[in-house]
């Protein structure tokens, strides 16, 4: 009988984002009778810890299934990031990157397919110290006392970083989740990691080919591995109580993410301050939680939006709220391939989202929803047409719910991987 393959994931946080529950898929899609699964996370702490399938061993000693996003859970990353600058000369090392001020990431702009710029480069103030600390994190991290078949970095960064370094494995993959550097990577902080992976997964396309801008050495070995999405439990989950409690009866708009800068919630508060102006009738729900709080909320008193634009928080089952809207609104200046879209598009939500990296690959636009252009009039105009036609809107949410997945070539080809067979 032959024994177990053993895989490992690495992941930097389980809080409750996109990447994160794509990892969660990943794992219950694969065979407990044929692999013995590990999960490791450099910061031990999110809500994601209690969907963890029962079969993962978690290699942590402790871990906190709450949110790293609230002062509590802040306290706790801060709380890693000084233990990991204590350890081997890290801190150290972080402080003379610090000092460095060449190699800082670019404002990236891109041009979208009508030839004008995409706005959202990562800001540049911040994004090289944040990078530094991630950094930090990975490289005042111990390292496993074992070895793997397969070791599996799901995420950029402090996961990538640590399992190209600090594990030991027969064979390594990486995923990428996001513009790589628009999110503000550099080559001088990747120190030559990815050449340490046999596969590299990207989620997207432009993804991929925004990665091979930056490595165009890795070409061969970088694959398509589109998220998985168990569109059955996302509709079971809707169905169960919970959702809006404010009893309004017309249309409702949702967002759904982090509040970061990424996500762009100040493009949504200026897109609902036209709507608005236009004399429509809706409200705005912001569903999450993040460091941009403060700042989105008093955008919203200064465009008099109290009562139409509202943040509902986070939510343990955000599904009843997707169930529950009339239009999801994508309003990132970057992602990967969103996965709140493939969520909405499961509950057959007809979708208007700006133009950022992967959205092309996910919504036919006129077809399952509309891509739009990046600024607030662009996006209202998308909206406020769906607004006033309803049978538009039933239109694209009945071909958004027939979409199909398209994650079998890539789980095929992790699963050849995490077999041991030979790479082609």
């Amino acid at each position: 009988m032959h024994s177990k393959k053993t895989i490992l994931f690495v992941m930097n946080t389980l809080g409750r984002a996109g990447a994160e529950r794509a990892l969660i898929e990943l794992m219950r899609v694969l065979d407990p009778e044929k692999y013995r699964i590990f999960l490791y996370v450099l910061i031990p702490r999110g809500e994601l810890f209690a969907e963890v399938p029962e079969y993962v061993t978690v290699l942590n000693r402790k871990k906190d299934a709450r949110s790293v996003l609230s002062t509590d859970g802040k306290i706790f990353v801060a709380g890693r990031l000084l233990k990991a600058a204590l350890h081997g000369g890290s801190g150290i090392r972080a402080l003379r990157r610090l000092a460095v001020r060449d190699g800082r990431p670019e404002q990236n702009g891109a041009a979208d397919r009508n030839g004008t710029e995409k706005s959202g480069a990562a800001p540049d103030s911040g994004v090289r110290t944040e990078k530094i600390l991630r950094r930090m994190l990975a490289d005042g991290t111990p390292a496993l006392p074992r070895s793997f078949d397969l070791a599996v970095a799901y995420l950029e960064g402090p996961a990538t970083w640590y399992v190209a370094e600090k594990i030991r494995a027969e064979k390594k993959a990486a995923f990428l989740h996001v513009d790589y550097r628009r999110a503000g990577y550099t080559r001088d902080l990747d120190n030559g990691c990815y050449d340490a992976f046999d596969r590299i997964y990207a989620v997207s396309e432009e993804v991929r080919g925004n990665f091979l801008e930056m490595y165009p050495e890795h070409a061969r070995k970088t694959r398509l591995f589109y998220n998985i999405i168990n569109r059955e439990h996302i509709r079971r989950r809707a169905e169960e109580p919970g959702g809006f409690s404010d009893g309004y009866k017309g249309i409702r708009l949702l967002t759904v993410g982090r509040l970061y800068y990424q996500k762009g919630y100040d493009t949504a508060i200026r897109t609902a301050a036209i709507l608005k102006k236009q004399g429509y009738e809706f409200r705005w729900y912001a569903l999450g939680e993040g460091e941009e709080e403060k700042h989105l909320k008093k955008l919203v008193r200064d465009y008099g939006l109290e009562e139409t634009f509202f943040f509902a928080g986070a939510a343990d089952n955000p599904y009843p709220y997707f169930r529950q809207a009339d239009i999801y609104v994508c309003t990132s200046r970057y992602e990967g391939k969103s996965i709140v879209i493939e969520e909405a598009q499961a509950l057959g939500k007809p979708v208007v989202a700006a133009d950022c990296t992967g959205i092309a690959e996910q919504i036919e636009s006129g077809k399952d929803g509309v891509i739009a252009g990046n600024s607030p009039e662009a996006l209202a105009g998308a909206v406020g047409e769906l607004i006033r036609h309803p049978e538009l809107r039933e239109a694209y949410g009945r071909a958004a719910a027939d979409r199909k997945a398209g994650y079998l070539e890539g789980l095929a080809d992790f699963l050849s991987l995490a077999g041991g067979a030979d790479l082609p």
